[in-house]
């Protein structure tokens, strides 16, 4: 078989859904099937999703023999209540049976997704669900803010009234709240919703697209983006293999990138790096312009309003900014 591409693949990213539901012999055809087609870097960096509810420590090991290197937990929240209101068919005691036996089996860069800002959640339940999450020594956590997502059945409860809206200011509370707890801890806030242990633990799959890096997506739904092209798949999976078995292309939407909207969106994916940010000397090199000089007003009105830092190599978010990356976001993309 021919190897597609002449870049070494740096990293592979299974998921989002539930991929861990296909028995482990077809895990290991697909990640064979990527070892085949593409060259991998010798220090690939293979992550798949889990449902807390769906694995266990054979698994797991399996896993690990097919060559991941990284998992993330699909915890969401260590509340009952909380679980129960999201949906989630796995328990508190599930996540953290899931979190234990994953160190145990030799998994040693684990994350565990939460989420915050649901409706009618309480500080207390947030903090309680961070220490639990603490307890369990991963080396990488990523916070999600609730976004209700139209045609879902939570969106639907707080249409009808039946929850409460989401409170946007108990949500930022949180949000500091965790900043403050798992500094602490020694966890270092890298991303706006992502916190690691070092940096060997920053999910190097996910800095990919903060630097709007190019980035191939195979299956259902799946986004790409490279050679000045966004492209999404048809997001039926019997669609997609329809169409791929009878030789036809799966893509249902595709988008060309100009240079201004590539450059917009550079500077919005970058800072959401709380310490890289955007660096000068970077940008330079990719677009062949002085980033202070293109967004000299922006940047100007942005540091006045003390929502970006400046210094000699970058330009970053402020601790305020972080809080209000949206109205950042905004100044850089074209209108």
């Amino acid at each position: 078989m021919e190897r597609a591409g002449s870049r070494p693949v740096k990293t592979i990213y299974l998921g989002g859904g539930t991929p861990t539901v296909l028995p482990p012999f077809l895990l290991a055809r697909l990640i064979g099937a990527a070892r085949s087609a593409f060259d991998l870097a010798p220090l690939c960096e293979t992550t798949i999703e889990a449902n807390p509810g769906t694995v266990d420590g054979a698994l797991f090991e399996s896993l690990l023999s097919i060559g991941f290197t990284r998992l993330s937990l699909g915890v969401q929240s260590f509340d009952e209540g909380e679980l129960s209101l999201l949906g989630r068919i796995h328990t508190r005691a599930q996540a953290v049976e899931a979190a234990t036996t994953a160190h145990a089996a030799g998994f040693e860069h684990l994350n565990l997704d939460l989420i915050y800002g649901l409706p009618g959640q309480a500080m207390g339940t947030w903090q309680a669900s961070l220490e639990a999450a603490l307890a369990l020594q991963p080396d990488h956590l990523s916070l999600y803010a609730l976004t209700l997502e139209e045609g879902t059945p939570l969106a639907r409860e707080v249409a009808g009234r039946r929850l409460p809206e989401p409170d946007p200011d108990l949500a930022a509370d949180m949000y500091e709240a965790a900043e403050s707890l798992l500094a602490a801890n020694g966890y270092a806030h890298y991303e706006i919703s992502n916190w690691a242990l070092s940096e060997p633990a920053q999910c190097r799959h996910n800095l990919i697209y903060w630097r709007n890096e190019p980035y191939l997506g195979l299956g259902a739904g799946a986004h790409s983006w490279m050679g000045g092209c966004r492209r999404a798949n048809v997001a039926s999976p019997s669609e997609y293999v329809a169409r791929v078995s009878a030789g036809q292309d799966p893509i249902d939407f595709e988008e060309t990138i100009g240079p201004d909207l590539e450059i917009g969106e550079t500077m919005m994916l970058g800072l959401r790096l709380l310490q890289e940010g955007v660096e000068y000397a970077r940008f330079q090199k990719r677009f062949g312009v002085d980033l202070r000089r293109r967004f000299a007003r922006e940047i100007d009105e942005l540091e006045q309003l003390g929502l970006v830092v400046c210094d000699t190599a970058r330009i970053r978010l402020s601790e305020r900014g972080r809080l209000l990356g949206n109205q950042v976001f905004m100044r850089f993309l074209p209108g």
